[in-house]
């Protein structure tokens, strides 16, 4: 008697297993908003407005998928061969049992190549510990010499010179005038830092700041001389430069990052009583920002599980037997192509046959057809005829008569 195996193996369907893979890669929250560069191939546009591509580089190929609701926004001529960054979530297509990538977004490579050299620049300075916790020092409470490095035309330095009267006005202010933004501004700023720190007495603490802007108008404040000089500054450096969401590398080899101009000004100045007011209402706007940050985490939550319902609906059904109406239908033209070459080589070969069979053919190779006058049968044999008989004679132009000697 065979012994029964205490523990056996799951046994799935194709269906349930496929189902289960696709409910991973979902689950997954690194896949569903990803990035991908490659080369595209295998490019099809059908008629269902749909587009399919095969995203490659030199090791592996990827699958991809745009529907045509976001096919109809993509300002871009796709051609194979392109390099393109797609952004989407990566799924499993349940039908053709593989996973694939169903973009939103296509852009041409290239466009992000300043921020690579941001990370590229940040990385190597980062390794050399310019930018190590360690390395920060201190703000003064109360400095009594506060220098400034920027425009002397911008709006960053009024908002300063305002924010630095009204919070302390026993600071004295010194200038250190230079552009900050073209080609002109990196060594520029070198050299205003460096002057500031060659005063005696010098200042107790520098504000380097500009407004906001892009990134390639913020891109001085990437400069590695700029770096290096902030990093190398023996008197403490806050930065606020752009705005709040703006990062330079000068902000991580400074002692302190301010998310603006004007709050680096505040940042520099010590509390007083009209501060107080000021916090009140500082309070208020972090607070506001706050119920916005918890607003938008409660839509992005929200977005999540209307994302979750539209793959568990059966609109995502539909799409997915979309495309497989598409491969179907790619496939159908093709047997119905080579079914019609089939066809036709065969009539072909018929023909030739018909033709070698043809009497007409027989005929117009010299042979000819001889009957009996008297009872119209075919005379084969010598035996058939006698002298004085009239035989009809059927070549392949026509007939003529003749009589047996």
């Amino acid at each position: 008697m065979d012994q029964i195996p205490l523990f056996a193996s799951v046994r799935w369907t194709v269906s349930d297993l496929t189902r289960y893979l696709r409910q991973l890669f979902e689950s997954d929250e690194m896949l569903r908003d990803v990035w991908v560069q490659g080369e595209i191939s295998n490019l099809s546009r059908p008629r269902s407005g749909h587009i399919y591509f095969t995203l490659k580089d030199s090791g592996a190929s990827l699958r991809g998928v745009m529907w045509r609701s976001n096919a109809a926004r993509l300002n871009l001529d796709l051609q194979d061969g392109m390099a393109v960054a797609v952004h989407g979530q990566i799924s499993v297509y349940e039908a053709g049992g593989q996973y694939q990538l169903y973009a939103d977004q296509i852009r041409p490579v290239g466009e992000g190549a300043l921020y690579q050299e941001f990370l590229r620049l940040k990385a190597t300075l980062e390794a050399e510990g310019l930018f190590d916790p360690e390395r920060k020092r201190p703000i003064p409470e109360r400095p009594q010499r506060i220098g400034i490095v920027t425009s002397a035309t911008g709006a960053a330095l009024r908002d300063m010179l305002d924010t630095l009267r009204r919070r302390y006005p026993l600071a004295v202010v010194i200038l250190a005038p230079s552009p900050v933004q073209g080609d002109a501004a990196p060594p520029k700023l070198v050299a205003a830092l460096e002057g500031l720190n060659a005063l005696d007495p010098g200042p107790d603490v520098i504000l380097l700041a500009r407004g906001g802007g892009s990134i390639e108008d913020l891109w001085a404040f990437n400069d590695e001389r700029v770096v290096r000089a902030v990093a190398a500054s023996s008197v403490p450096v806050i930065t606020g430069v752009g705005h709040e969401t703006d990062f330079t590398l000068v902000d991580f080899a400074s002692d302190l990052r301010a998310p603006t101009p004007t709050a680096a000004a505040e940042l520099a100045t010590p509390v007083t009583v009209h501060d107080l007011r000021a916090n009140v209402t500082d309070l208020a706007g972090r607070l506001t920002l706050a119920v916005a940050a918890l607003l938008d985490r409660q839509q992005a939550d929200v977005g999540m599980m209307q994302s979750r319902l539209q793959y568990a609906s059966p609109l995502r059904r539909v799409q997915n037997e979309r495309q497989r109406l598409d491969e179907l239908a790619r496939r159908l033209n093709a047997a119905q192509a080579h079914r019609l070459d089939l066809t036709r080589t065969g009539l072909k070969g018929l023909g030739r046959r018909l033709d070698a069979l043809n009497p007409q053919s027989v005929l117009a190779r010299g042979y000819a057809v001889v009957t009996r006058q008297a009872d119209g049968r075919i005379v084969s044999r010598t035996a058939q005829v006698a002298a004085g008989d009239a035989l009809t004679v059927c070549v392949s132009d026509g007939t003529f008569d003749v009589d047996v000697k």
